[in-house]
């Protein structure tokens, strides 16, 4: 018998060995219960503010004008209705403003995605003459207030013979410098050995950046498919300014004509929440199906 199983053999036989003990659970504290206690209470309260006027819309939405005017900030309607909706898709031009916003807003996204991704990887990987003063350039747009913008973007558009129509409320929403600034960002997080096999095999800079980075950059494309769809959804001031037509209201115009009272007298607030509701679902849709995808880092991470 060797040493070594000799002294195996005592350690397990004598009579003082004990087996190791488990560790011991810490016991919550009474402070740290109340702590968290006190946080989760907040977080309810806070989540129950944020969400409260959304409730109030929906709930509205299914009221009478005289039982939203009696009772404004009631859940629970007196008569249930859908006279607002009703109204709203029969009386109004609201499935025309729905159809313009859809258009707008379909070809904003994709296009913000491709140019954003492109100028993203120029900025990134492509090393040419004053990229620092371009990137310079872009954090510097970020800082400009959209609205200071706006008549410019006016005169710009009506000098290209863009103004009302569809050319002049799509092409200048097509790019943005937040998203050229998430998209640089992520790509320069990629390590660059990724493209050298590719360079090798004689892809050009449009094949590496098509076929390898970008798919590797799915986290940040999804980021930036919800914010240029929310944006271009939601967007207002560059629509007053760019379209003048009844024929291409967007739903925020439309929303906005309905909330000074286009359609007839009083309140109508009914069909203003009606119209906010449908606005909303779209959008909420879209975010609660990529929400765990939002700019996911360890997807498409790569060891070197």
């Amino acid at each position: 018998m060797t040493a070594t199983s000799t002294v195996a053999a005592s350690a397990t036989t004598s009579p003082g060995a004990s087996a190791p003990r488990p560790a011991r659970r810490r016991r919550r504290t009474t402070g740290s219960i109340a702590a968290t206690s006190v946080s989760y209470a907040i977080l309810v309260v806070l989540a129950v503010v944020y969400i409260m006027p959304f409730l109030i819309q929906v709930a509205t939405s299914f009221k009478t004008d005289a039982d939203a005017t009696a009772n404004p900030v009631s859940l629970i309607p007196q008569v249930w209705t859908t006279a607002a909706y009703t109204k709203l898709f029969v009386n109004s031009d609201f499935p025309i403003w729905f159809m313009n916003s859809a258009i707008v807003t379909v070809f904003v996204t994709l296009g913000r995605v491709f140019f954003n991704s492109l100028a993203g990887y120029a900025l990134a990987r492509l090393h040419f003459r004053g990229r620092g003063f371009v990137f310079a350039a872009l954090v510097a747009v970020m800082s400009v207030p959209m609205v200071v913008l706006l008549i410019p973007k006016f005169l710009v558009i009506n000098q290209l013979g863009m103004y009302d129509s569809y050319t002049g409320m799509i092409l200048p929403l097509l790019t943005d410098a937040a998203g050229v600034f998430i998209m640089k960002g992520f790509f320069e997080s990629i390590p660059a050995s990724v493209e050298e096999q590719a360079r090798i095999d004689g892809a050009g800079t449009f094949r590496v950046f098509w076929s390898i980075v970008l798919p590797m950059a799915r986290p940040a494309l999804i980021t930036i498919i919800i914010l240029s769809f929310q944006g271009s959804w939601n967007e207002l001031a560059h629509f007053i300014i760019s379209t003048q037509d009844p024929s291409l209201t967007t739903l925020t115009k439309g929303v906005a004509g309905l909330a000074s009272g286009q359609l007839s007298q009083g309140s109508q607030y009914p069909i203003k929440l009606a119209a906010a509701a449908i606005m909303t679902i779209p959008v909420a849709v879209l975010f609660f199906i990529f929400q765990r995808r939002i700019m996911n880092s360890s997807e498409g991470a790569v060891k070197e």
